[in-house]
């Protein structure tokens, strides 16, 4: 039985509210791309250690598109 290899982390062309991040990841792992990107603002919002904005602009800028 041969196993597939784990599909890359990808920023999503078909899921994305803003660059395709939240949905990129929510692909990979299986989860829901919405309840995804509800945690990530909640958890953005609630704590001032977790700087949200700039680790969503960071993984926008080193994630290939699905398509790369």
């Amino acid at each position: 039985m041969s196993q597939q290899p784990p599909k890359p982390f990808a920023r999503s062309l078909n899921d994305r509210m803003i660059a395709g991040v939240m949905g990129g990841i929510a692909h990979r792992l299986g989860w829901n791309a919405t309840l995804l990107r509800v945690v990530f603002v909640i958890v953005s919002i609630a704590s001032a250690a977790f700087p949200g904005i700039l680790v969503y602009l960071i993984l926008w800028l080193l994630m290939p598109n699905e398509a790369d």
